[in-house]
């Protein structure tokens, strides 16, 4: 038995297309969790006391629950509340959902961490709710949390594999039929972990390179 990763660069056009409904689906629902997090975050911090704990409860069945099992709901459950989607639409919708969850988080834990002091020295000179979020909270709670910001951005970024289960036309859906068909199973699978390796790699030497960037922005 001989590994030849040729047999399945042969069909790279594929490969690349793969690739590409990966990163899309991954940058896209990076952006939309992240936004709505935010705003689940300062609804939860500044809104009244019923609707943040409606949130907190539809935060914690999201993070309590494997992705796996959401999407399975998402998709093969949806119709049955009137919610029928094609497999992109519902990969993208499940995953900024889930993102979401965990954007709110770690904002949450940001805006938290922000000195109070800050935000009562903001409140002597007369700034308003919204320009105390917008000039204190918001600026110092990004620096807090850009790490695991990162981080969560990278855990999105593998968890794109689970929507094959949906057949999403994403990298490893691609590259693991192309490794049934030349029955180079373990080929496909090697080159599979190269490919996440180095997406990977390079959102997290991306985000070293913001944070260093905006570390001249820290707050003492």
């Amino acid at each position: 038995m001989s590994f030849d990763v040729a047999v399945i660069l042969g069909a790279l056009p594929a490969i690349l297309s793969g690739l590409q409904v990966t990163l899309g689906i991954w940058l896209a629902s990076t952006a939309m969790g992240a936004v709505l997090g935010f705003v689940v975050a300062a609804l939860r911090h500044f809104g009244p006391q019923p609707l943040a704990l409606a949130l907190r409860l539809a935060v914690e069945v999201l993070r309590g629950t494997p992705f796996l099992v959401q999407i399975f709901l998402l998709y093969f459950g949806g119709p049955f509340v009137g919610l029928s989607l094609d497999p992109v639409p519902a990969g993208l919708l499940g995953l900024s959902l889930y993102a979401a969850a965990y954007f709110s988080e770690i904002v949450r834990a940001g805006f938290a961490a922000v000195p109070r002091g800050h935000v009562e020295a903001a409140q002597c000179v007369g700034l308003s709710q919204a320009q105390i979020v917008r000039r204190i909270l918001v600026p110092e709670m990004t620096m807090l949390v850009l790490p695991q910001a990162v981080n969560m951005a990278v855990i999105l970024l593998k968890e794109t594999a689970v929507l094959s289960i949906i057949a999403v036309p994403e990298a490893t859906a691609t590259i693991s039929a192309i490794g049934s068909q030349q029955y180079a199973f373990v080929e496909a699978l090697f080159l599979l972990a190269v490919i996440y390796w180095g997406l990977v790699e390079a959102c997290g030497r991306a985000g070293q390179a913001l944070e260093r960037r905006l570390s001249k922005f820290r707050f003492a």
